[in-house]
């Protein structure tokens, strides 16, 4: 059997690192992480900004692509926080944390969650945050803040990029359920996404761009939207998603 901190395949974690270096951001800190993303490209990115452990104390001990690699990884290495993907295949972000719980909640050595994800929609971060995550950050966030974000968590704070917080403090002022929108049910998370940014005004490369996928699969999903919320083009997909406070 493989070894469950390479469940997806790619680079090994980075080693056990000696003391910070002097003068860096992270002097005598240590923390250890795991990665989880559908996207290959997306994880060795963060693992080159952050996972440098002598300069930034971040000590990255394995990787997942799904729900169900998530969950092996987490359960065999016991990271101190996990960086958490909302959208993966298996059932999100989401059922990771259901699956995690009783790790969140063990008092001696608990694993913290923080949402990394290019969605910034209100239900994406509501929901994670009900799930138990301690925050959520946008992947535009840059490698220096997502060190002090990572701390930050390990520590026991909240963390949110600028413009999330409101989402939450709204929802958990509200003792309201929100309306279901069946049309907007309809959608899958990706095709959702896609949706967003054509209604901001992104164009195909750009959305492919950002999410990481071909430019023919966010025509396959732009299709498919317009198909399920039965519209013509994409201006009238702009109208529709801005009728609901999507942009």
């Amino acid at each position: 059997m493989s070894d469950p901190t390479e469940a997806n395949g790619t680079a090994e974690p980075a080693e056990a690192a000696g003391p910070a270096e002097s003068g860096g951001g992270a002097v005598g800190r240590r923390v250890r992480v795991v990665l989880v993303d559908d996207h290959r490209m997306f994880r060795t990115g963060v693992q080159a900004e952050i996972g440098q452990t002598e300069q930034t104390g971040v000590e990255v001990v394995g990787e997942a692509a799904d729900v169900d690699q998530a969950v092996t990884v987490i359960t065999a290495t016991r990271p101190e926080v996990v960086l958490l993907d909302v959208h993966l295949p298996g059932g999100g972000g989401v059922e990771v944390l259901r699956r995690c719980a009783p790790l969140m909640a063990d008092a001696e050595q608990p694993v913290r969650f923080l949402a990394l994800s290019v969605s910034d929609a209100a239900e994406d971060v509501i929901g994670v945050i009900r799930g138990g995550a301690r925050g959520y950050v946008t992947k535009t966030i840059t490698g220096t803040d997502l060190v002090d974000s990572v701390f930050r968590v390990q520590e026991g704070d909240a963390v949110f990029s600028p413009r999330l917080a409101g989402f939450v403090l709204d929802a958990f002022a509200s003792t309201d359920a929100p309306p279901v929108d069946e049309d907007l049910d309809r959608l899958t998370q990706r095709e959702r996404e896609v949706l967003r940014l054509i209604a901001r005004g992104y164009a195909y490369k750009e959305i492919a761009k950002q999410l990481f996928i071909s430019v023919k699969t966010v025509e396959s999903h732009v299709s498919a939207v317009l198909r399920k919320l039965q519209l013509s083009n994409r201006h009238e997909l702009t109208r529709w998603a801005t009728a609901r406070r999507l942009v």
